[in-house]
């Protein structure tokens, strides 16, 4: 896609801090990183969300994500780490190429996690009878 920023970053034509590559995944920094070494995880081909992409993206994008991570933990000594992905606006996704990201995490980082909230009395088996798989 030719006004995609990160299809421009894989092409080469915006610089980067890649930190792994391969045929089918891009691996660089956050120019935003919530913490050092916040990472973003892409393909190289273009897709705008997870529904869009085939299930072989799929599985080389968690490779590289175990990758990363395994990296992050060893060389950089986070004691672990949040993958995330916003898919579609409504999620907070700002550029529309699937991408996840890695963020390197210490104890105390302040980073806090979504607030959780109960399902009231019947609303848990009204949702799922709505998106259960059979």
């Amino acid at each position: 896609m030719s006004n995609c920023i990160f299809c421009k970053i894989i092409a080469g034509e915006i610089p980067s801090y890649k930190v792994y590559e391969d045929e089918f995944v891009l691996a660089f920094f956050d120019i935003n990183p919530v913490n050092p070494g916040h990472t973003l995880v892409v393909p190289k081909k273009h897709f705008a969300n997870i529904e869009e992409a085939d299930e072989e993206t799929l599985c080389q994008i968690v490779k590289v994500l175990k990758k990363v991570g395994l990296s992050l933990k060893k060389n950089l000594g986070a004691p672990g780490y949040n993958v995330q992905v916003n898919n579609d606006p409504a999620a907070g996704q700002i550029v529309p190429h699937l991408h996840f990201h890695l963020v390197p995490r210490a104890d105390g980082d302040g980073l806090k996690l979504w607030p959780q909230k109960k399902y009231l009395e019947t609303e848990a088996e009204e949702v799922l009878n709505k998106i259960k798989i059979t």
